[in-house]
Protein backbone atom coordinates (compact mmCIF):
# COMPACT_ATOMS: atom_id res chain seq x y z
CA UNK A 1 0.00 0.00 0.00
CA UNK A 2 1.40 3.27 -1.22
CA UNK A 3 1.26 6.37 1.74
CA UNK A 4 1.92 9.75 1.32
CA UNK A 5 5.32 11.09 2.45
CA UNK A 6 4.58 13.67 5.62
CA UNK A 7 5.89 17.22 4.44
CA UNK A 8 8.63 18.39 7.14
CA UNK A 9 8.93 21.94 8.46
CA UNK A 10 11.44 22.99 5.70
CA UNK A 11 9.21 21.30 3.05
CA UNK A 12 6.70 23.54 3.85
CA UNK A 13 9.33 26.50 4.20
CA UNK A 14 10.39 25.77 0.40
CA UNK A 15 6.99 25.51 -1.56
CA UNK A 16 5.97 28.60 0.13
CA UNK A 17 8.84 29.90 -1.91
CA UNK A 18 8.28 28.91 -5.36
CA UNK A 19 5.68 31.30 -6.89
CA UNK A 20 1.98 30.72 -7.09
CA UNK A 21 0.23 29.97 -10.43
CA UNK A 22 -1.58 32.48 -10.51
CA UNK A 23 -2.77 35.63 -8.37
CA UNK A 24 -4.82 34.22 -5.00
CA UNK A 25 -8.28 34.84 -5.32
CA UNK A 26 -9.16 36.32 -2.36
CA UNK A 27 -6.51 38.58 -0.99
CA UNK A 28 -6.84 39.85 2.26
CA UNK A 29 -7.21 43.30 2.33
CA UNK A 30 -7.83 45.07 5.63
CA UNK A 31 -11.05 47.58 6.03
CA UNK A 32 -11.63 50.73 8.01
CA UNK A 33 -13.70 48.80 10.70
CA UNK A 34 -15.14 50.55 13.79
CA UNK A 35 -12.60 49.14 15.54
CA UNK A 36 -9.92 50.95 13.77
CA UNK A 37 -11.69 53.75 13.85
CA UNK A 38 -11.52 54.05 17.12
CA UNK A 39 -7.42 53.44 17.18
CA UNK A 40 -7.57 56.04 14.81
CA UNK A 41 -9.29 58.83 16.54
CA UNK A 42 -7.84 57.83 19.91
CA UNK A 43 -4.29 57.78 18.08
CA UNK A 44 -5.13 61.35 16.90
CA UNK A 45 -5.79 62.76 20.33
CA UNK A 46 -2.99 61.16 22.03
CA UNK A 47 -1.08 63.23 19.07
CA UNK A 48 -2.86 66.60 19.92
CA UNK A 49 -2.20 66.01 23.76
CA UNK A 50 1.43 65.67 23.18
CA UNK A 51 1.77 68.48 20.88
CA UNK A 52 -0.25 70.68 23.16
CA UNK A 53 1.56 69.64 26.19
CA UNK A 54 5.01 70.55 24.58
CA UNK A 55 3.76 74.08 23.07
CA UNK A 56 2.09 74.66 27.08
CA UNK A 57 5.53 73.79 28.30
CA UNK A 58 4.10 71.40 31.00
CA UNK A 59 5.35 68.89 32.87
CA UNK A 60 6.73 66.64 29.70
CA UNK A 61 9.38 69.14 28.81
CA UNK A 62 10.31 68.83 32.37
CA UNK A 63 10.71 64.98 32.34
CA UNK A 64 12.54 65.73 29.14
CA UNK A 65 15.19 67.74 30.36
CA UNK A 66 16.01 65.62 33.02
CA UNK A 67 16.21 62.76 31.31
CA UNK A 68 18.55 64.98 28.65
CA UNK A 69 20.53 65.84 32.50
CA UNK A 70 20.92 62.31 33.32
CA UNK A 71 22.55 61.34 30.19
CA UNK A 72 22.02 57.43 29.67
CA UNK A 73 25.05 56.75 27.51
CA UNK A 74 27.02 58.02 30.37
CA UNK A 75 25.28 56.26 33.01
CA UNK A 76 25.41 52.92 30.45
CA UNK A 77 28.39 53.19 28.10
CA UNK A 78 28.65 49.22 27.66
CA UNK A 79 26.04 49.07 25.58
CA UNK A 80 26.77 52.80 23.23
CA UNK A 81 28.75 50.43 20.25
CA UNK A 82 25.66 48.39 19.84
CA UNK A 83 22.79 51.08 20.47
CA UNK A 84 24.75 52.90 17.37
CA UNK A 85 24.02 49.89 15.05
CA UNK A 86 20.56 49.25 16.21
CA UNK A 87 19.51 52.52 15.56
CA UNK A 88 20.23 52.11 11.89
CA UNK A 89 16.82 49.97 11.96
CA UNK A 90 15.05 53.83 11.82
CA UNK A 91 16.95 54.94 9.29
CA UNK A 92 14.70 55.42 6.04
CA UNK A 93 16.97 54.16 3.60
CA UNK A 94 18.70 50.84 4.73
CA UNK A 95 15.51 49.83 6.12
CA UNK A 96 13.41 50.90 2.77
CA UNK A 97 16.06 48.79 1.13
CA UNK A 98 15.11 45.62 2.85
CA UNK A 99 11.57 45.99 3.62
CA UNK A 100 11.05 46.95 -0.75
CA UNK A 101 13.38 43.40 -1.41
CA UNK A 102 10.91 41.66 0.42
CA UNK A 103 7.85 43.01 -0.27
CA UNK A 104 9.16 42.40 -4.12
CA UNK A 105 9.44 38.92 -3.50
CA UNK A 106 5.94 39.12 -2.46
CA UNK A 107 4.59 40.86 -5.20
CA UNK A 108 6.17 38.28 -7.82
CA UNK A 109 5.35 35.34 -5.98
CA UNK A 110 1.44 36.49 -5.35
CA UNK A 111 1.02 38.15 -9.11
CA UNK A 112 0.39 41.64 -7.79
CA UNK A 113 1.53 44.63 -6.92
CA UNK A 114 -0.08 45.75 -3.92
CA UNK A 115 2.85 45.26 -1.63
CA UNK A 116 5.09 47.70 -3.31
CA UNK A 117 2.64 50.27 -3.81
CA UNK A 118 1.35 49.84 -0.07
CA UNK A 119 4.95 50.37 1.37
CA UNK A 120 5.23 53.68 -1.56
CA UNK A 121 2.37 55.02 -0.45
CA UNK A 122 3.04 54.57 3.43
CA UNK A 123 6.24 56.29 3.07
CA UNK A 124 4.65 59.13 0.62
CA UNK A 125 2.35 60.12 3.70
CA UNK A 126 5.01 59.44 6.11
CA UNK A 127 7.50 62.22 4.58
CA UNK A 128 5.14 64.42 3.85
CA UNK A 129 3.12 64.31 7.42
CA UNK A 130 6.42 63.95 9.70
CA UNK A 131 8.22 66.25 7.31
CA UNK A 132 5.76 68.98 6.96
CA UNK A 133 5.53 69.04 11.58
CA UNK A 134 8.92 68.74 11.62
CA UNK A 135 9.73 71.84 9.70
CA UNK A 136 6.58 73.81 10.93
CA UNK A 137 7.24 73.23 14.72
CA UNK A 138 11.00 73.93 14.68
CA UNK A 139 12.04 72.29 17.90
CA UNK A 140 16.08 71.69 18.70
CA UNK A 141 17.12 68.94 19.84
CA UNK A 142 18.92 68.44 23.27
CA UNK A 143 22.57 68.98 22.01
CA UNK A 144 21.73 72.60 20.82
CA UNK A 145 19.01 73.37 23.04
CA UNK A 146 19.54 77.46 24.43
CA UNK A 147 17.39 77.58 27.62
CA UNK A 148 17.22 74.93 30.50
CA UNK A 149 13.77 74.54 30.94
CA UNK A 150 11.83 75.93 27.71
CA UNK A 151 10.36 73.35 25.20
CA UNK A 152 12.92 74.98 22.54
CA UNK A 153 9.99 75.73 19.76
CA UNK A 154 10.16 77.60 16.62
CA UNK A 155 13.62 77.84 16.74
CA UNK A 156 14.70 76.06 13.23
CA UNK A 157 14.92 72.94 14.26
CA UNK A 158 13.49 69.46 12.98
CA UNK A 159 13.50 66.77 15.51
CA UNK A 160 10.18 66.94 16.32
CA UNK A 161 8.60 64.17 16.05
CA UNK A 162 11.22 61.72 15.84
CA UNK A 163 11.62 61.09 12.59
CA UNK A 164 13.43 57.56 13.12
CA UNK A 165 10.91 56.14 15.56
CA UNK A 166 8.23 57.17 12.91
CA UNK A 167 9.84 55.36 10.05
CA UNK A 168 10.96 52.53 12.40
CA UNK A 169 6.97 52.06 13.28
CA UNK A 170 5.85 52.06 9.33
CA UNK A 171 8.56 50.06 7.73
CA UNK A 172 8.07 47.92 9.95
CA UNK A 173 4.64 47.67 10.43
CA UNK A 174 3.82 47.20 7.30
CA UNK A 175 4.88 43.88 6.90
CA UNK A 176 2.09 43.50 9.25
CA UNK A 177 -0.75 45.21 7.68
CA UNK A 178 0.67 43.24 4.33
CA UNK A 179 0.43 39.23 6.48
CA UNK A 180 -1.34 36.62 4.16
CA UNK A 181 -2.63 35.33 7.78
CA UNK A 182 -3.93 36.70 11.18
CA UNK A 183 -1.41 34.37 13.19
CA UNK A 184 1.20 35.91 10.68
CA UNK A 185 -0.07 39.54 11.31
CA UNK A 186 -0.35 39.13 15.38
CA UNK A 187 3.29 38.01 15.34
CA UNK A 188 4.84 40.50 13.01
CA UNK A 189 2.72 43.01 14.80
CA UNK A 190 4.51 42.46 17.65
CA UNK A 191 7.86 41.97 16.50
CA UNK A 192 7.40 45.77 14.77
CA UNK A 193 6.15 47.04 18.24
CA UNK A 194 9.22 45.77 19.81
CA UNK A 195 11.65 47.33 16.81
CA UNK A 196 10.01 50.49 16.83
CA UNK A 197 9.88 50.72 20.62
CA UNK A 198 13.87 49.68 20.60
CA UNK A 199 14.58 52.49 18.03
CA UNK A 200 12.76 55.06 19.97
CA UNK A 201 14.40 54.17 23.75
CA UNK A 202 18.04 54.37 21.53
CA UNK A 203 17.51 58.20 20.26
CA UNK A 204 16.92 58.68 24.00
CA UNK A 205 19.90 56.95 25.02
CA UNK A 206 21.83 58.68 22.29
CA UNK A 207 20.72 61.99 23.29
CA UNK A 208 19.69 62.95 19.76
CA UNK A 209 16.06 63.49 21.09
CA UNK A 210 13.90 64.43 24.04
CA UNK A 211 11.54 61.65 25.53
CA UNK A 212 8.28 63.48 23.65
CA UNK A 213 9.99 63.68 20.68
CA UNK A 214 9.73 59.80 20.48
CA UNK A 215 6.06 59.56 21.84
CA UNK A 216 4.85 62.22 19.06
CA UNK A 217 6.80 59.91 16.70
CA UNK A 218 5.21 56.85 17.99
CA UNK A 219 1.81 58.22 16.74
CA UNK A 220 2.53 59.75 13.84
CA UNK A 221 3.80 56.26 12.70
CA UNK A 222 0.59 54.48 13.76
CA UNK A 223 -1.59 56.83 12.39
CA UNK A 224 0.07 56.48 8.90
CA UNK A 225 -0.64 52.86 9.28
CA UNK A 226 -4.17 52.86 10.71
CA UNK A 227 -5.14 55.48 7.79
CA UNK A 228 -4.06 52.90 4.96
CA UNK A 229 -7.11 51.07 4.34
CA UNK A 230 -8.58 54.78 3.06
CA UNK A 231 -5.62 54.42 0.52
CA UNK A 232 -6.66 50.63 -0.93
CA UNK A 233 -8.84 52.23 -3.69
CA UNK A 234 -6.39 54.39 -5.10
CA UNK A 235 -3.64 51.28 -4.43
CA UNK A 236 -5.96 49.06 -6.88
CA UNK A 237 -6.69 51.77 -9.10
CA UNK A 238 -2.93 52.72 -9.67
CA UNK A 239 -1.79 48.92 -10.01
CA UNK A 240 -4.52 48.35 -12.91
CA UNK A 241 -3.40 51.01 -14.74
CA UNK A 242 0.13 50.36 -14.28
CA UNK A 243 -0.31 46.49 -15.40
CA UNK A 244 -2.65 48.10 -17.90
CA UNK A 245 0.17 50.09 -19.53
CA UNK A 246 2.23 46.83 -19.16
CA UNK A 247 0.07 44.45 -21.40
CA UNK A 248 -0.55 47.21 -23.77
CA UNK A 249 3.33 47.98 -24.32
CA UNK A 250 4.13 44.10 -24.77
CA UNK A 251 1.37 43.93 -27.66
CA UNK A 252 3.06 46.72 -29.53
CA UNK A 253 6.42 44.99 -28.70
CA UNK A 254 4.58 41.68 -30.13
CA UNK A 255 3.39 43.56 -33.40
CA UNK A 256 6.09 45.21 -34.19
CA UNK A 257 8.05 41.84 -33.64
CA UNK A 258 5.49 40.10 -35.85
CA UNK A 259 5.71 43.36 -38.90
CA UNK A 260 9.38 42.88 -38.88
CA UNK A 261 9.95 39.18 -38.83
CA UNK A 262 7.03 37.49 -40.68
CA UNK A 263 7.09 33.68 -40.00
CA UNK A 264 4.83 31.56 -42.61
CA UNK A 265 3.95 28.03 -42.41
CA UNK A 266 6.50 25.62 -43.12
CA UNK A 267 6.75 24.01 -46.27
CA UNK A 268 5.59 20.77 -46.88
CA UNK A 269 8.04 18.79 -49.53
CA UNK A 270 6.00 16.12 -51.67
CA UNK A 271 6.82 13.04 -53.92
CA UNK A 272 7.03 12.78 -57.91
CA UNK A 273 3.89 10.38 -59.02
CA UNK A 274 6.13 7.75 -60.41
CA UNK A 275 7.47 6.95 -56.65
CA UNK A 276 11.09 8.18 -57.48
CA UNK A 277 12.66 10.85 -55.62
CA UNK A 278 14.08 13.40 -57.87
CA UNK A 279 17.62 14.50 -57.32
CA UNK A 280 17.82 18.05 -55.66
CA UNK A 281 18.23 21.18 -58.09
CA UNK A 282 21.82 22.25 -58.33
CA UNK A 283 22.58 25.31 -57.93
CA UNK A 284 24.01 27.60 -60.68
CA UNK A 285 27.44 27.57 -61.14
CA UNK A 286 28.93 30.96 -62.31
CA UNK A 287 30.71 30.56 -65.93
CA UNK A 288 34.68 30.36 -65.64
CA UNK A 289 36.50 32.89 -66.09
CA UNK A 290 38.37 33.05 -70.06
CA UNK A 291 41.59 33.76 -69.79
CA UNK A 292 43.23 36.61 -72.53
CA UNK A 293 45.14 34.70 -75.30
CA UNK A 294 49.12 34.02 -74.51
CA UNK A 295 50.63 36.21 -77.51
CA UNK A 296 52.79 33.52 -79.77
CA UNK A 297 55.79 34.62 -82.31
CA UNK A 298 54.57 34.19 -85.80
CA UNK A 299 56.17 31.26 -87.75
CA UNK A 300 56.42 27.51 -87.47
CA UNK A 301 56.97 26.25 -83.73
CA UNK A 302 60.15 23.98 -83.09
CA UNK A 303 61.22 21.88 -80.72
CA UNK A 304 63.91 23.49 -78.13
CA UNK A 305 66.74 20.84 -79.22
CA UNK A 306 66.63 22.21 -83.03
CA UNK A 307 66.89 25.80 -82.17
CA UNK A 308 70.10 27.18 -82.98
CA UNK A 309 71.51 28.59 -80.18
CA UNK A 310 72.09 32.45 -80.28
CA UNK A 311 73.71 34.09 -78.37
CA UNK A 312 72.30 37.30 -76.84
CA UNK A 313 72.98 40.53 -77.52
CA UNK A 314 75.68 42.40 -75.61
CA UNK A 315 77.34 38.79 -74.08
CA UNK A 316 81.49 39.10 -73.90
CA UNK A 317 81.38 35.65 -74.95
CA UNK A 318 82.77 35.31 -78.56
CA UNK A 319 80.67 33.47 -81.42
CA UNK A 320 81.23 29.87 -81.88
CA UNK A 321 80.51 28.98 -85.43
CA UNK A 322 81.40 25.34 -84.97
CA UNK A 323 78.37 24.87 -81.92
CA UNK A 324 76.11 22.34 -83.23
CA UNK A 325 72.86 22.17 -81.50
CA UNK A 326 72.24 19.45 -79.10
CA UNK A 327 71.14 16.16 -80.09
CA UNK A 328 73.24 16.28 -83.51
CA UNK A 329 75.82 14.62 -84.53
CA UNK A 330 78.90 16.66 -84.77
CA UNK A 331 80.84 16.81 -88.47
CA UNK A 332 83.95 15.05 -88.40
CA UNK A 333 87.05 17.31 -88.43
CA UNK A 334 89.75 17.04 -91.36
CA UNK A 335 92.92 15.35 -90.45
CA UNK A 336 95.93 17.62 -91.27
CA UNK A 337 98.75 16.08 -92.77
CA UNK A 338 101.78 15.64 -90.42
Amino acid sequence: MRTERNLTRLDRVFARLDREPERPAHLDVPEMSRHRIALFAGTLAFYIAIVWAVLITSWLVRLDWQVMFFRPYQQWPEIHAFVDYYVVLGQRGPTAVMVAAWLGWRSWRQHTLRPLLALGVSLLLLNVTVGAAKIGMGRLGPHYATTIGANEMWLGGDIFPSGHTANAVVTWGILAYLASTPRARRWLSALSAVTSLGVGMSTVYLGTHWLSDVLLGWAAGLLILLALPWFEPLITRSEAWILGRRDRWFARLGRTAATRRPVGPPEVLTPPASGRAEPPAREPVAAPRTRAPAYLAPGPHTARSDRTPVTPAGSRRPPHADRHPRGAAPAARPVSGG
